[in-house]
């Protein structure tokens, strides 16, 4: 008998490992496997770099395009030893011939260019002036870099790559004028993207290697436990908890899922929620971290950047619009828990606070990250660098409790080599962790370069805008605009980082908002949120297929309960881009307390409509009432407010009263 579809469909209902699963759905994670000497060489190699990264950005005075290029020129070398062509090449100390020639040769391309560039910029001041051997140079490294875009970071944003090179040639763009731009110019390769990783991104992202190696997440994650664990439904509120601290430092929502979902996902299991809705929980948990301040994945300090304003202003702008977020799935997984009826974690089960207070200490770096850069105290690197320091230091308690268990002298010599290694460990993990990062800005660079070469950037900018106005109702032009912007962000930001996430969108759509007279920095939100959510959004939604293999659910349905769970981020987004106050800008104290209270209860009413439940089953026509009401109250606005709090409220009494008539009818 042949199998259906449904049948050959990959399965999920055998064990896989958290490796398994990182290597299935995250690009970042199907490396090649390297044991004994060539190991600890490449280990050198990638610790190496992070220690040159914090260099360079600290105290290199070269000029951008050298670093830039030998940036890059390392990016190749190390990612090529990293990530094979395909996954019958991840076999133990095995680089095939051809991959070793293609690193090389790209890696040449870009060396090239930084040890010769103060003849070059001398010389080649044109595309007119290049020569062939700089043409097939350019064009060698450019495509080096496209191939180890698709190795590790996957092939949704080279595809848009792709076709807009196609459109530059089809345009009648040269092939010189071409690779001058791409490869030689400020506007390729080497563009805003890869300067922002170099300067600041891939010291970030060494700081979040050495962060995750202090036992911050277990920490994270035992303090949700102490919050939330005893109350109805407890797991799923403390995977909302822990994902949501933990996504904030990790830059990455797969990874996120996979690390803290490997814990939260079977305990929510247990407790009683189905496994669609419990890898669901996880992966729209874990993606909301990286909208969360005040790291945002380190978004936060990079949209300071861009956008010119001081980077405390960006986390108090972020704090409601994120708050909103996790107060939704919040809300649903209470409303959820309710109506299946489950228990929480028994409290003696849960740490306990006055321990787990011990460990505060472990919040030291990213509180002093905080305050350097919030304070102006010193510069995005720098304060970076001190953190680093400080991550370092924080693990000395741990360490020293654990050498001192083997008595006398023998504690300091494993002490040092236990502090060595952490160190050794943690710059390898930067290294390694800054190539795809790298590899998508460079992109984005690509894309950006191809925009501006055409001219496309201004004709989308001109198309958009000319849709948006030959509407007759200009807030219908102005929505459809914004969803066209939207479609865009979440083709751009699929698999994508956080950090080159942001950069990506910054350089490509932001513009297309401010041009329509949306509000600059309600623009740069507006991409962001929706680049990030393209881990959550089918049909690509790496981060819910993550949860899936862990719950053993259905991918797509997993995906489509992480969508509705994350129902604020897709309309959250539209309103503070109609109205900035959203954001609390230039807000007063009293009236963004009332603000932030007429959200919640908002949230609250969409979170009742979504669910069907509160003291019982809602009605569709009750559903559907109490979802208006709740977005009325997100909306700011005295007469939102007003005919929000009346359509919920007359849900909730409503409910209220049906419930009293249910209870008294069964007694």
């Amino acid at each position: 008998m042949p199998k259906s579809k449904k049948d050959t469909a990959p399965t999920f209902d055998q064990e896989m490992s958290a490796d398994d699963i990182m290597r299935q759905y995250d690009k970042e994670s199907a490396t090649r496997i390297w044991t004994g000497a060539p190991a600890r060489t490449i280990h050198y190699i990638m610790s190496v770099f992070s220690v040159y990264c914090i260099w360079s950005t600290l105290f290199s005075t070269a000029d951008i395009p050298v670093r830039a290029s030998a940036f890059l020129g390392l990016i190749i070398l190390m990612g090529y030893l990293t990530y094979p062509a395909a996954k019958h090449h991840v076999r133990a100390n095995y680089i095939p011939w051809y991959d070793v020639v293609i690193m090389l040769a790209g890696a040449f391309c870009f060396f090239y260019y930084c040890f010769n560039y103060n003849h070059m910029v001398m010389t080649v001041t044109s595309a007119s002036k290049l020569t062939a051997f700089h043409i097939a140079m350019g064009i060698v490294g450019i495509l080096t870099l496209a191939e180890l875009c698709r190795r590790c970071v996957g092939v949704p944003i080279l595809c848009v790559a792709g076709a807009l090179l196609v459109y530059t040639f089809l345009s009648g763009q040269s092939l010189p004028r071409v690779v001058y731009t791409l490869f030689f110019g400020t506007s390729g390769v080497m563009a805003t993207p890869v300067q922002v990783c170099l300067k600041f991104i891939a010291v970030f992202i060494i700081f979040g290697a050495f962060l995750e190696r202090t036992g911050i997440s277990a920490f994270f994650i035992d303090l949700a436990n102490c919050v939330a664990g005893s109350s109805s439904g407890g797991p799923a509120k403390v995977a909302v908890i822990s994902s949501a601290l933990c996504g904030m430092v990790s830059g990455s929502s797969v990874g996120n899922t996979v690390t803290t979902g490997s814990i939260t996902i079977p305990m929510m299991k247990k407790t009683g929620y189905k496994p669609e809705f419990a890898g669901a929980v996880e992966a729209a948990a874990s993606t909301g971290g990286q909208i969360m301040p005040p790291i945002m994945g380190a978004a936060a300090f990079l949209m300071a950047e861009f956008m010119g304003v001081k980077y405390g202003q960006v986390a108090l702008w972020a704090i409601l619009p994120a708050v909103l977020y996790f107060a939704g799935i919040f809300m649903s997984v209470h409303l959820e828990a309710k109506k299946l009826g489950l228990r929480g974690i028994p409290r003696d089960m849960l740490p306990r606070f006055g321990e787990l207070i011990r460990s505060i200490y472990l919040l030291l770096p990213l509180v002093v990250l905080v305050w350097l850069v919030s304070t102006n105290t010193r510069t995005l690197q720098f304060s970076a660098s001190i953190a680093i320091i400080l991550s370092i230091l924080v693990t000395l308690p741990g360490l020293a409790a654990s050498s001192g268990k083997s008595g006398g002298g023998a504690p300091f010599a494993y002490f040092g080599k236990s502090l060595a290694a952490l160190v050794f460990d943690s710059l390898e993990a930067g290294g390694r962790s800054s190539i795809t990062v790298a590899v998508a800005c460079s992109m984005a660079g690509i894309i950006s370069g191809c925009i501006t070469v055409t001219g496309l950037a201004n004709k989308l900018i001109n198309g958009v805008v000319s849709v948006a106005n030959a509407i007759p109702y200009p807030m219908l032009g102005i929505l459809i605009a914004l969803f066209l912007t939207m479609l865009c962000c979440v083709v751009l930001g699929m698999g994508v980082p956080t950090t080159a996430n942001y950069c990506i969108m910054a350089t490509t759509c932001a513009p297309i908002l401010i041009k329509l007279g949306i509000n600059p920095i309600a623009s740069h939100f507006f991409v962001f949120y929706f680049g990030i959510v393209a881990d959550i959004t089918p049909p690509v939604a790496l981060a819910a297929y993550a949860g899936s293999a862990i719950a053993k659910s259905d991918p797509m349905r997993t995906g489509v309960n992480a969508t509705k769970l994350a129902i604020a981020a897709f309309i959250i987004p539209y309103i503070f881009a109609l109205e900035p106050s959203l954001l609390l800008m230039d807000e007063g104290v009293l009236s963004a307390a009332l603000g932030i209270v007429t959200s919640a209860v908002g949230m609250f009413g969409i979170a009742m409509g979504l669910e069907g439940y509160f003291k019982g089953h809602i009605p569709a026509p009750l559903r559907v009432l109490v979802i208006v009401g709740g977005l009325l109250l997100i909306y700011p606005g005295a007469f939102t407010d007003i005919a929000g709090v009346l359509a919920v409220g007359a849900v909730v009494l409503l409910q209220f009263l049906r419930g009293k008539a249910a209870g008294e009818a069964r007694a």
